[in-house]
């Protein structure tokens, strides 16, 4: 890829709902969907205007995850060079034909635009819902998607050759079932302070490998630690404890803010739930809570109404792992991304 594209730049490829269209079309287009659009399409005119404006830079929340979503500032060249990455990783080519299911108003919604305008890619765009491929029988080359959408559209996911899937982490049982399918499925890691992934395994894989121009590092947590070269140089630290493969490796492990001391011993929630993901069968997630005698102590909460578990089906997990307390909660906080609210759910326990 030519290095001096810039984001001002639309590929002559570049197609929407089968449309070739220019820079100048899409903020006619832009205006439209502000004053007449839907809510989805508003913020994509929105987005597009903010693209072609003269600023070097577009202005972004993160997702609100661990905490309340913040305003950062990212560099519109980055991003271009984040969707060139991508385009290398996933081998995208001029004309591939895309589906662009996700909401714009978010980082990973806003790339898909920019790799189909610098890679000149055929974009198809259907309003954001948990059923993207309902009523579609297209094929495409390459679909971007959240799990929830990838687990709704299971039976017709074989009629695109790639997909990505992000922004939550895949359940254990889901994955079972994206395996089987001929399908090139890729889970990817990310944020919006990194434009994005900035790796991706195959599903079924254990580690994640960096796109181009990226390292990884560890630091005296095991926090993992980037430096993107093609987005900036300064070092990107994160909350997330891996197992370093490589420097372009890793495996995720959990959160270093979520990490529970009970009684001297470190558990992994994260690894605590991926052991129980296919023996509960409704959402959940563990949490470590004060105790007198412990210091915290594991407590399991469970997403609806009160229901019997089995404590056999805490046998797979270690001594000290094994829940000391059940809670139930009739519908868990999520994040507009769907990531569960940890702190935000307990506080509505039945």
């Amino acid at each position: 890829m030519d290095n001096t594209v810039t984001y001002k730049n639309v590929h002559n490829h570049f197609k929407l709902n089968g449309f070739h269209l220019t820079k100048e079309d899409l903020c006619r287009i832009a205006y439209s969907f502000i004053k007449e659009g839907e809510d989805f399409e508003q913020s994509v005119g929105d987005f597009l205007l903010d693209w072609f404006d003269d600023k070097p830079y577009i202005d972004m929340y993160t997702s609100g995850t661990t905490g309340n979503p913040k305003s950062i500032r990212i560099e519109k060249d980055a991003m271009v060079k984040s969707a060139i990455a991508t385009g290398d990783f996933f081998d995208l080519q001029p004309g591939n034909r895309v589906l662009h299911c996700l909401p714009a108003n978010y980082v990973a919604g806003k790339m898909m635009f920019v790799r189909s305008f610098i890679l000149g890619l055929d974009m198809d765009f259907v309003p954001p819902s948990s059923h993207p491929l309902e009523h579609n029988d297209q094929k495409y080359d390459f679909a971007a998607m959240v799990p929830l959408q990838a687990k709704n559209s299971i039976d017709k996911l074989s009629n695109i050759k790639k997909i990505i899937i992000g922004g939550v982490k895949i359940h254990k049982s889901l994955e079972q079932e994206l395996i089987k399918l001929p399908v090139d499925i890729y889970e990817t890691y990310g944020m919006t302070e990194t434009i994005t992934h900035i790796a991706a395994k195959k599903v079924g894989v254990e580690a994640f490998t960096t796109l181009p121009h990226v390292t990884v590092s560890v630091n005296e947590n095991q926090c993992l630690e980037i430096v993107a070269k093609n987005i900036g140089n300064e070092k990107i630290v994160t909350n997330d404890i891996v197992k370093l493969i490589s420097d372009n490796q890793f495996i995720w492990l959990g959160r270093f803010d979520n990490v529970i001391n009970s009684g001297g011993i470190k558990i992994m929630p994260e690894q605590v739930e991926a052991k129980l993901s296919t023996l509960i069968p409704r959402r959940y997630f563990v949490n470590g809570e004060p105790d007198e005698t412990l210091g915290e102590k594991v407590v399991l909460y469970v997403e609806g109404s009160p229901m019997d578990i089995d404590h056999s089906v805490f046998d797979v997990l270690d001594k000290y792992e094994k829940p000391k307390e059940i809670v139930f909660i009739p519908k868990f906080k999520e994040t507009a991304t769907g990531k569960i609210m940890r702190e935000e759910s307990k506080n509505i326990a039945v």
